[in-house]
């Protein structure tokens, strides 16, 4: 007899006489975690108590009894003294390399600042580089336009023509759509009162029609040419710096949201040296303007990278995969970019910031990114290779128009496979919800968006109608339609804090030391309940990846991709997750972080 089969047949004799047979065949576990509140995230949001773990996979879940049956010679056992373990963070949507590399810039840390702290945080990182070449371009990241003190408070390249510097200086918004320019930028760059607007992109200009210095969207691109050109070790450099990040957060699984092969290869490289700590997906930029020329061609130019750096099913190492092609249908719709896209014109006001009077305007933001022929061509050619459509989309207009896209694709047979995903979505009509959903298009929504703050109050309030301004970052009617909601942080759109976003998720408020001024609750929506946000930034996030059957939860045969927290998700006050620490970070059953505290 086969000696399978020869154990099998002695583990159906009577229990007590096989009993040890049966226990000496099942190889031990490499890992046992005891002891615990063990959070599944399976179908049934199901609650253990101790979990295994062998060759980088779960192989069991369920009570303390259960696991140390699987206990050997050389099994590890961690005692979780009743502390929450549950999947690792999946991050569904973020831009890593530039994360990382932000953490090594001249960095205004998404701070409050009035106009002399601004020029004085600038004038000091030019005083500390101590260059004065005037070819030299500073980059200066982390600027929160819309938190300008006071309330209100609009730059133009003035305020940077007065430091004590020769060198041009671009000041990056961080919300990544917006830059401000110094004259010498400008004047570097070639922007005159002549230049014209780029595709999908704005040269604010004042009345005489001169460059403000503030440049939107892709006309940052016209100053992003005099950034000296980043190497290897740089981008590596910057790689590096996310994942330490990363790990500290409990993040296990991450999309960049705007790939190009330079980055795609940073992370291979850190790969290569035994250094990547979480498993990278790729979602690849392809352009309006590429799509337009030949979307054929723009696509097959995304496939290839697929091809080149796809390293196929996971295993327990963290691998690299390229599955998605990232597209924008639109900007942002906070002032002062306003190049959302809307369903409404915006309101402009006529009066003062102190007194304002707003009256309806004539912009509902720019043309459309992509004309809905050359969108439909695109999604159609992407179904055909294999590849998901991440698609960012900010406004209600710009959010009906990729819908009616997916639409199109879902009705030709290789649409049907397909798993878009809209990131974003700050302002949705009430009457595009149920597309969502019978759509099946999965939403990645930034949770920390979702309270009052600069962006969502002075950015927002006023250039909508009440009504409409109650509804911005929605999130519970997208639940109520049955829409798949995934969470992506939007990092270094802001800080790297998952655990403040899932707190603003469940509340829609703001950090008490944010102010008086943020306190409450944002508009009317109900929010989130501690489960939803918790699957969104696991099990339904490694859905929007294709990673469902591997990650995204803790059961038998999956990865042991996990995390152990210092407190309870489930039984601390919704405000208090914000304070939440990673104690232990697992990927593939390797810990790749652990905390001093946890012994």
């Amino acid at each position: 007899m086969h000696i399978s089969l020869y154990r099998k047949a002695l583990c159906l004799l009577p229990l007590c006489a096989a009993m040890a047979l049966c226990q000496a065949a099942a190889p031990s576990a490499d890992t046992i975690y005891r002891n615990g509140y063990v959070y599944t995230v399976d179908a049934k949001d199901s609650v253990h108590q101790a979990l295994a773990v062998r060759d980088g996979r779960i192989i069991y879940v369920g009570n303390d009894a259960g696991a140390g049956a699987l206990r050997g010679k050389y099994t590890k056992v961690v005692d979780l003294r009743g502390r929450m373990l549950m999947p690792g963070l999946i991050d569904g949507h973020m831009h890593p390399v530039a994360g990382g590399a932000q953490l090594l810039h001249c960095n205004l840390n998404y701070e409050a600042l009035t106009v002399a702290q601004f020029q004085s945080r600038i004038q000091a990182c030019l005083d500390r580089e101590g260059k004065n070449d005037a070819s030299s371009l500073l980059t200066v990241v982390n600027w929160f336009q819309q938190n300008m003190l006071p309330a209100g408070t609009e730059v133009t390249s003035k305020v940077l023509d007065v430091l004590k510097t020769m060198r041009p200086i671009m000041v990056q918004s961080s919300f990544g759509h917006s830059a401000l320019a110094n004259s010498r930028a400008l004047e570097l760059a070639a922007i005159t009162r002549d230049t014209p607007d780029p595709t999908a992109g704005k040269i604010t200009r004042d009345a005489a029609g001169n460059a403000t210095g503030i440049l939107e969207d892709s006309a940052q691109q016209l100053v992003g040419k005099l950034v000296p050109p980043e190497t290897d070790e740089d981008r590596v450099a910057a790689a590096r710096a996310a994942l330490d990040a990363m790990r500290k957060q409990g993040i296990t699984n991450f999309l960049d949201a705007v790939a190009g092969e330079e980055s795609i290869t940073a992370f291979a490289t850190l790969q290569r040296q035994g250094e990547l700590t979480a498993r990278a997906h790729f979602a690849v930029l392809l352009t309006p303007e590429d799509a337009s020329a030949d979307a054929v061609k723009a696509v097959a130019a995304v496939r290839a990278l697929a091809l080149r750096y796809d390293q196929g099913k996971p295993a327990p190492a963290p691998a690299l995969n390229v599955g998605a092609a990232k597209l924008f249908m639109d900007g942002v719709i906070a002032a002062p970019a306003l190049t959302g896209v809307m369903l409404q014109p915006y309101n402009v006001n006529q009066g003062t910031a102190a007194h304002p009077h707003w009256v309806p305007g004539t912009s509902k933001g720019p043309g459309i990114y992509f004309q809905p022929e050359v969108f439909n061509s695109v999604l159609l050619e992407l179904a055909k290779a294999g590849l998901d459509a991440h698609v960012h989309v900010d406004g209600d207009g710009a959010a009906r128009e990729a819908l009616n896209g997916i639409a199109y694709l879902r009705s030709t047979e290789a649409g049907k496979n397909a798993r878009p995903a809209l990131a974003h979505n700050e302002i949705v009509d009430a009457a595009d919800f149920p597309r969502y959903a019978a759509l099946d298009v999965s939403v990645v929504q930034s949770f920390q968006w979702e309270k009052p703050a600069p962006d969502t109050l002075g950015g927002l309030q006023g250039y909508l109608e009440p009504a409409r301004y109650d509804t911005i970052e929605p999130a519970a009617p997208f639940q109520q339609a049955g829409v798949r909601i995934a969470y992506g942080s939007d990092w270094p759109v802001d800080p790297l804090d998952e655990w403040f976003a899932l707190k603003v998720g469940m509340t829609r408020t703001n950090a008490p030391e944010a102010g008086p001024q943020f306190a409450g609750r944002l508009g009317r929506d109900a929010g989130l309940s501690a489960a939803t946000v918790i699957r969104a930034i696991t099990w339904n996030a490694a859905y929007t990846l294709r990673q469902e059957k591997e990650t995204g939860s803790l059961e038998p045969g999956k990865l042991a991709d996990l995390i152990v927290l210092d407190r309870n998700f489930f039984k601390i006050k919704p405000e208090d997750v914000a304070k939440t620490k990673v104690l232990l970070t697992v990927v593939g059953g390797k810990t790749v972080y652990r905390d001093p505290a946890f012994k």
